[in-house]
């Protein structure tokens, strides 16, 4: 095009450079569209239409969605189409794109191997291909691309070793590197040669490399991220490769088999590389097996440093009290090392030390007063130690503090009551010590713990305190083992959050008290080895819930049963008593004592009333209203209300008869407010009655009210739908369509082992219902609905397996969309008529803050319903085994251990499926459940998704699981996890 510009003949020229022009300007555009087309054909499913536009006429390829052009339009410089489900394979023709700067692909579902054809693509700054079910080895044509600035192949199935040209090609541009969580091995492929010194990010975790750190990784000086954790990695720490790296500022080296320095001995050279660093923010070393002491020098490290995780190592010796230089330490976790001596009080200098785990050491010693003046400090686990003395008095002034374990010490003397003013305590663990006296009211009256509270294997005396009683949000307590005296106070029925009560092996004496059996969660029930007397509580019997139980060498008398919560009981529950008699397996007969008139008189009274009744009933149409106001009900406000709200009319006679007069065989469900019986109309109509507890009228009205306020504003496919209600002064009732297939919760954990099994894609198709469901009360129904209850329990299923959402007692209804304002005249904080808002283990940590119910805490209880779906654990029993959340546990196996939970899954599962599938496919699909879990269940709300995001990305899931002939064919290339 040159000679144009020095042409005598310019009018005659310029006409001939600008169609010339034009011509290479549309032949580059119109190849440009030509490839993209191509590529599209790739997609087999476009679940948004996202690419709708590329396929309209007169649609400039400039204006398609995700296509970026250069200024002149004349080529195709950016690709983004990351985020949008798309589904299918990546084409090789996305190669013709000459002129591709930046290609986004990533978070999607595209599958196959990465076209060998990108390393053509000479002019690409930025590839992201991450996130998605690529698998195959990287391309080593990748390395041709020398303008490569940015890559970013992480969270595939991808295998092999890295090719050397993608490290070492002769091009110093590569900045930011990602191949983590893959299943690449070999050495990391990084030579004397290979000079990255424009490098800042490198990202390899979860793999399965092997070998050193290589040494040319010394000459990246502006690294500031390096992140080789969870790999096979061996040698010594690279003392010398981060000594080059002075803007570093997070170092993840943890769950490797790396040694210290001569011989696994000394850390020092390390810690003493690391000095230089002077931005580093946070060092983790876990899980090497480390050996050697902990030098002076690590508090000579960063003042930036806010996390160090040294845990699961073999680091000897005593803490240094240097370590108090790291005054904007956060998080120090040493546990599970072999570090002895005692606890330097210059640990307390770190004013903002918010988590400090020193547990599974042998440490000795006393725990010094000192920690009283850290302000911040909201976890303290010094269990499993050799620690002794007192518990201090000055914890008192930990007014953030949450979880304080001190378990499996040698700790003596008295609980202080001091214990009392940590109002925010939700968690305390002094068993197993050498603690006396008796339970201090203050301590027994902390309504703030809603985890347990553990007191057992010590050596206190006296009543239990009626003030725990106060306890309505704790989870489970344990007093077992010590020398607590008089009777079991009827008061603990008061804490109705309850799972677990253990008050084994003391000298209690007197009755069992009833209201213990009318606990609405409790699974699990020792008072073994005690001195009560009397009979068991039939309400013990009854309880719904009540799994585990041990009465075992006591003085009860009278008759058992192996109904109800006994049905599953044997003798091993009843040993060492015997006053007790009945049919439970090993037991004694009673001996029956049958008068002949209890037979005589109900067939007289049978004969004679009988007819009786038929003839007085016979003209009941005429007088229906008279019979109404006999049978006690409201006439005029059970006719406006049916006017109102246009229910079908069944009376509370017919309810009665649907239900065999609401017996305990037709029961099937109870909760906080009441229980639910099964029935069926004259017409056949199968039917779920909710009956509202009366003996807690002060709750009810206002639970019955909102349920009706809920279910009479919305219409969704995925909530549960009224048929009609029944309410009279003494009796309340919703009447709802009976699921046949029950609540998702017997599925998940089913009855001495019966289930029909549930697989993964119905799950996946289950969780979305109730995504989509729930998304609708935040985002679409006339009036925004915080459900505030969202578990298994509350999950019911029809009889196509559809989900829907159910039990809207606690909800809360919000005006206008603004969350700050709610209908109901009491406030929407973290607790509902004065109960819990939503069950424990699914609450949302923001309101046990005092924090409004919002959309967010509903978020946060789907997540923890994801998370217990992949693992089956119920949230609950992670609290009271592990002393961690569900989320926590969880996170504590992310990413490097997720194997087993993966495989768990799946051998749990996969026997179910219908057809055949996919190992890879499903481990993919269980890691996306988890990770969207882990999501939906972050600390900060603001951090959370919406539920819409929630349902658009299970909808994702599902889609992608609901091509059986796509399962079937990929099943026969089944590889391990």
């Amino acid at each position: 095009m040159g000679f144009c510009k020095f042409s005598k003949y310019n009018s005659l020229f310029s006409i001939i450079c600008f169609f010339v022009a034009s011509s290479d300007n549309n032949a580059g555009i119109l190849n440009d569209r030509t490839a993209l087309l191509s590529f599209m054909s790739g997609i087999v499913v476009d679940p948004k239409q996202f690419l709708e536009s590329w396929n309209a006429s007169g649609v400039h390829v400039c204006n398609w969605r995700g296509v970026g052009c250069n200024v002149t339009r004349e080529r195709v410089v950016k690709l983004d189409l990351s985020g949008n489900s798309l589904q299918g394979t990546i084409s090789p023709a996305i190669a013709n794109l000459s002129s591709l700067s930046i290609l986004d692909l990533s978070d999607n579902l595209f599958e196959g191997r990465i076209p060998a054809e990108l390393g053509s693509l000479f002019q690409l700054t930025q590839l992201s291909l991450s996130s998605n079910l690529l698998e195959g080895r990287v391309p080593i044509e990748l390395g041709f691309l020398h303008q490569l600035e940015y890559i970013n192949l992480g969270s595939n199935r991808l295998s092999g070793e890295i090719p050397m040209p993608l490290l070492c090609n002769g091009s110093s541009s590569l900045q930011y590197i990602d191949l983590s969580n893959n299943s690449l091995g070999g050495k990391i492929p990084l030579n004397n040669q290979c000079e990255l010194k424009e490098l800042r990010f490198l990202l390899l975790w979860s793999n399965n490399f092997v070998g050193q750190v290589p040494q040319a990784l010394s000459n990246s000086s502006k690294l500031e991220w390096l992140d080789l954790e969870s790999n096979l990695l061996s040698g010594e720490l690279p003392s010398e490769i981060v000594n080059n790296m002075p803007l570093l500022q997070y170092l993840y080296l943890s769950y490797n088999q790396f040694s210290s320095h001569k011989g696994n001995t000394d850390l020092k050279p390390f810690f003493a590389s690391l000095v230089n660093s002077s931005n580093l923010q946070e060092l983790e070393l876990a899980g090497n097996s480390l050996g050697g002491e902990i030098p002076s020098i690590i508090g000579d490290l960063s003042p930036s440093l806010v996390q160090l995780h040294l845990d699961e190592n073999l680091i000897y010796g005593s803490i240094p009290p240097h370590i108090s230089n790291l005054v904007n330490l956060t998080l120090l976790n040493l546990s599970c090392n072999l570090v002895n001596g005692s606890i330097p009080t210059q640990l307390c200098r770190m004013g903002k030390l918010e988590r400090l785990y020193l547990s599974n050491n042998s440490l000795s010693g006393e725990i010094p007063s000192e920690f009283g003046n850290v302000p911040h400090l909201g976890l303290l686990d010094l269990s499993k130690n050799k620690l002794s003395g007192t518990i201090p008095d000055s914890f008192a002034n930990l007014c953030q503090l949450r979880r304080l374990l001190l378990y499996e010490n040698m700790l003596s003397g008295t609980i202080p009551p001091s214990l009392g003013k940590c109002i925010n305590l939700e968690i305390l663990d002094l068993s197993h010590n050498r603690i006396s006296g008796i339970i201090p009211s203050e301590v027994a009256r902390l309504n703030s713990l809603k985890l347990y509270l553990n007191l057992s294997n010590n050596h206190l005396h006296g009543p239990i305190p009626l003030e725990l009683s106060k306890m309505d949000m704790v989870l489970a307590i344990d007093l077992s083992s010590n020398n607590l005296s008089s009777t079991i106070p009827s008061q603990l029925g008061s804490c109705i959050a309850l799972e677990y009560l253990n008050l084994s092996n003391n000298v209690l004496e007197g009755p069992l008290a009833g209201s213990i059996g009318q606990l609405p969660y409790l699974k699990e029930l020792d008072v073994s080895f005690n001195q009560l007397v009397g009979e068991i509580p039939q309400s013990v019997q009854e309880s719904s819930t009540l799994k585990l139980l041990n009465f075992s060498f006591n003085n009860f008398t009278g008759n058992v049963s192996n109904t109800g919560a006994f049905s599953s009981l044997s003798i091993d529950s009843f040993l060492g008593i015997p006053g007790l008699c009945g049919s439970i397996q090993g037991m004694p007969n009673c001996k029956k004592k049958r008068s002949p008139r209890s037979i005589i008189l109900p067939v007289l009274l049978s004969l004679i009333l009988i007819p009786i009744l038929c003839i007085l009933g016979y003209p009941r149409i005429k007088f229906r209203r008279q019979l109404k106001i006999l049978d006690g009900g409201d006439v005029e406000d059970e006719e406006k209300g049916r006017k109102e709200h246009k229910y079908p009319k069944i009376s509370h006679r017919q309810l009665t008869e649907a239900t065999g007069g609401f017996s305990s065989s037709s029961l099937i469900g109870s909760g906080r407010f009441g229980h639910v019986y099964k029935g069926a109309l004259r017409d056949n109509t199968k039917i779920a009655v909710k009956v509202l507890d009366s003996t807690t009228a002060g709750d009810i009205s206002g639970s019955f009210k909102r349920e009706c306020q809920v279910l009479k504003r919305t219409r969704h496919r995925n909530l549960i739908r009224i048929i009609t209600v029944c309410s009279k002064p003494d009796f309340k009732a919703l009447v709802l369509p009976l699921m046949p297939n029950g609540s998702l919760e017997i599925h998940l954990y089913p009855s001495h082992g019966l289930s029909n099994g549930l697989d993964l894609i119905q799950l996946v198709s289950i969780c979305s219902d109730v995504a989509e469901g729930t998304a609708y009360l935040h985002h679409h129904s006339p009036v925004k609905v915080v459900h505030c209850d969202l578990k298994p329990s509350n999950i019911l299923l029809d009889d196509d397996m559809t989900a829907l959402v159910t039990d809207f007692g606690i909800s809360r209804l919000i005006k206008g969309g603004d969350e700050s304002i709610s209908v109901h005249d009491s406030p929407s904080f973290c607790s509902t008529d004065g109960l819990l808002c939503g069950s424990i283990g699914y609450i949302a940590p923001e309101y046990g803050m005092g924090k409004r119910a919002s959309t967010q805490g509903d978020v946060y209880s789907f997540g923890v319903l994801l998370l217990e779906i992949v693992t089956r654990k119920r949230p609950t029993d992670i609290l009271f085994s592990e002393g961690s959340s569900l989320h926590q546990w969880v996170k504590s196996h992310y990413p490097y251990k997720l194997e087993t939970i993966v495989e768990d899954a799946i051998l749990r599962y996969a026997p179910h499926s219908p057809f055949a599938y996919d190992k890879k496919i499903w481990s993919r699909v269980i890691v996306e459940l988890i990770e969207l879990g882990l999501m939906c269940t972050q600390c900060s709300p603001s951090t959370r998704p919406t539920m819409l995001d929630v349902a658009q990305e299970i909808g994702r899931l599902k889609q992608y699981l609901s091509r059986p002939s796509t399962l079937k064919e990929a099943s026969t290339k089944v590889t391990t996890f």
